[in-house]
């Protein structure tokens, strides 16, 4: 499957955006995405993951309550909605399709968007 990930920006501290994760392929219904990212001088982090039905998610400590994973599979796409953004927040955003093993772990993925550039202000 390939995924493209799109709808970050500049946004102020407070403010709320939407990136989505476009997939080509007729599979991509059977695969459970995660969105991580990587800020300026850190390591790729896990920020959230949906199950290929949606059924089940799971988020990152630091962005609990404030955002909220969710997929629509007629339109091959998963989106990451972020509310209440921080300054720390800041970073590139990536969507991954999972293979095996720990969902925390960005080696558990084999398929990878380009990802999306969020600055947010303060």
């Amino acid at each position: 499957v390939q995924l493209q990930a799109s709808g970050g920006g500049l946004v102020q501290a407070g403010g709320s955006l939407r990136l989505s994760c476009a997939a080509s392929g007729r599979t991509f219904s059977t695969y459970d995405i995660a969105w991580f990212r990587q800020g300026p001088g850190k390591d790729r982090e896990f920020v959230a993951f949906v199950t290929w039905r949606g059924r089940s998610t799971d988020y990152a400590d630091s962005v609990k309550g404030r955002f909220t994973v969710s997929r629509d599979n007629a339109k091959n796409t998963v989106y990451l909605q972020m509310n209440s953004l921080k300054p720390e927040d800041t970073a590139v955003y990536y969507c991954a399709a999972y293979s095996r093993g720990s969902v925390y772990n960005p080696a558990s993925y084999n398929s990878w968007g380009q990802g999306t550039l969020v600055t947010v202000s303060s």
